[in-house]
């Protein structure tokens, strides 16, 4: 997701600010996702994984017909509304890995602490990565990210599909 979103190139209050999101919706959702775990089950991580890939396509699929309208105002998925969305769905997933996160026998709290680290380093390296490809794609730069949003959330379906991710 931050390879998409980097490529459209973002400052640094940008970075902060999606890095700062996604750490927050991962903690949140795994922290959900041990509450529920219990309760609800193994069938909600999957279907939510599902969800979470979906959302993430329809994110691509819009921001390449805006970019194909050459609008003026893209979709910002780096700030309000595009932010929580871009978020969401990328943390949707991590509903039914919380459902487990009680059970590997390392306190929640540390647990916790790795995945925002985790999340806030993979964001920055995507971030990183997407404005160098957003460099080289000049102004095809919103079909590029709208692109990679749609097979990224393709390609983490079809792992899960196959249990390969």
């Amino acid at each position: 997701m931050s390879v998409g979103v980097g490529v459209g190139g973002v400052g640094r209050a940008a970075k902060i600010r999606i890095g700062a999101a996604f750490a927050t919706a991962e903690v949140f959702m795994n922290s959900l996702g041990a509450l529920l775990g219990s309760v609800v089950g193994s069938a909600v991580g999957d279907v939510a994984a599902y969800f979470g890939f979906l959302a993430l396509v329809a994110v691509g699929i819009y921001t390449i017909v805006e970019a194909i309208r050459e609008r003026e105002e893209h979709f910002d998925l780096s700030r309000g509304f595009g932010l929580l969305l871009a978020s969401l769905s990328i943390s949707l997933d991590s509903l039914g890995i919380g459902f487990s996160i009680v059970y590997i026998g390392v306190p929640i709290a540390v647990t916790l602490v790795a995945i925002a680290v985790a999340s806030i380093v993979a964001t920055t390296l995507g971030l990183a990565l997407g404005r160098r490809f957003g460099a080289a794609a000049g102004e095809r730069a919103a079909m590029l990210a709208g692109v990679v949003l749609v097979c990224t959330g393709l390609a983490f379906a079809g792992l899960k599909y196959f249990h390969k991710g």
